[in-house]
């Protein structure tokens, strides 16, 4: 298949990506480069202390049961303090909780790359966070990372009383590779019975291994997030199951049904590897009767809402996921 002319980014987003690339993505994701970029990221992400000093928040790490026959997994819960009692914050019947799964194409990053959003989160909607440090590639092959955050969320679900969670209101959520593994956590609740997801935040989600969608061929070299990086993130996670009989739950757009799923809210940017594979596996949800609410942003590259917020398109991006947090989590509008 040739390859497409990639689709122009938004005038006002282009100093954003720029400034991502240069920050984020000084060389190359190759095999060779997975020590040093882990490196070079974990220097750029702020200790837990830097990020929730003067926030409305309490921050308590935990070490949980992992996967069976597999060790322990730490997590961090982020706690709102806002209004809390000596005992802690406790509302009535106990508040919305988020299970975040940091991004880094299954090879990069620690909890504290997902804990920003979470503290975040916290004082604007009262929710309890909990980011999980799930195992990485490719120590550890896939579906070790899915294993790791389904682990968290039945410890979240089993410790709602004490944790001062609602469990009939949590959800799970991730951006990149965290949101693969979202839906992949999602696929596993419903197939094992598990805890009730009230729904799964897929924000430009990493779901299939194969990278040959037009617009993966239409960011290969070019952007943020390459088809080349992609190429090599699911390498280190597959390794010789890669592009083979490669099991949902290291790759849910490899799941024949999608039935029975929570409501997921699935955003893109249409300027980035992965567009076509987050539609086609919201046209999934939706074909099985299944809830999603799908945006797809125009000019908009891989993560651009986190840095480019002040963007035109940010705003409306930052907005919709405003409105399906508070709409899926039962949120009164105001609150927070």
């Amino acid at each position: 298949m040739p390859q497409s002319a990639p689709v122009p980014y938004d005038p006002e987003l282009v100093p954003g990506l720029e400034a991502f690339i240069a920050a984020f993505e000084p060389f190359p994701l190759r095999a060779e480069t997975i020590t040093a970029s882990r490196e070079h990221i974990a220097a750029l992400i702020p200790s837990l202390d830097e990020q929730a000093s003067g926030r409305a928040v309490a921050c308590r790490d935990y070490a949980v049961p992992g996967p069976p026959g597999s060790p322990d997994v730490t997590v961090t819960v982020v706690f709102p303090t806002r209004g809390a009692t000596p005992a802690g914050t406790r509302p009535p019947g106990g508040a919305p909780a988020v299970l975040g799964i940091h991004g880094g194409g299954m090879v990069l990053g620690n909890r504290f790359f997902g804990t920003p959003e979470l503290i975040e989160w916290a004082e604007r909607y009262g929710t309890v966070g909990v980011s999980v440090e799930y195992r990485l590639a490719p120590e550890h092959r896939g579906p070790a990372p899915a294993e790791d955050c389904y682990a968290a969320l039945c410890w979240m679900a089993s410790h709602a009383p004490e944790l001062g969670i609602d469990p009939t209101r949590i959800l799970v959520s991730g951006a990149s590779a965290g949101g693969g593994l979202a839906a992949a956590v999602a696929l596993m609740a419903r197939d094992r019975n598990g805890p009730r997801l009230a729904g799964q935040l897929l924000n430009c989600p990493m779901v299939d291994d194969r990278n040959s969608s037009v617009s993966a061929r239409q960011y290969d070299g070019t952007g943020a997030w390459d088809r080349n990086n992609n190429d090599a993130g699911w390498n280190a996670l597959l390794g010789p199951l890669w592009q083979r009989d490669v099991p949902a739950y290291c790759a849910p757009s490899r799941a024949r049904d999608l039935s029975g799923l929570p409501p997921a809210l699935v955003e893109v940017g249409a300027a980035e590897v992965f567009r076509d594979e987050a539609v086609e596996y919201a046209s999934r949800i939706w074909a099985t009767g299944g809830s999603a609410e799908l945006h797809v942003y125009a000019g908009a590259y891989h993560g651009f809402s986190g840095s480019s917020p002040a963007a035109r398109v940010s705003v409306n991006a930052n907005a919709n996921r405003e409105s399906w947090l508070r709409r899926t989590l039962g949120l009164a509008e105001g609150s927070g």
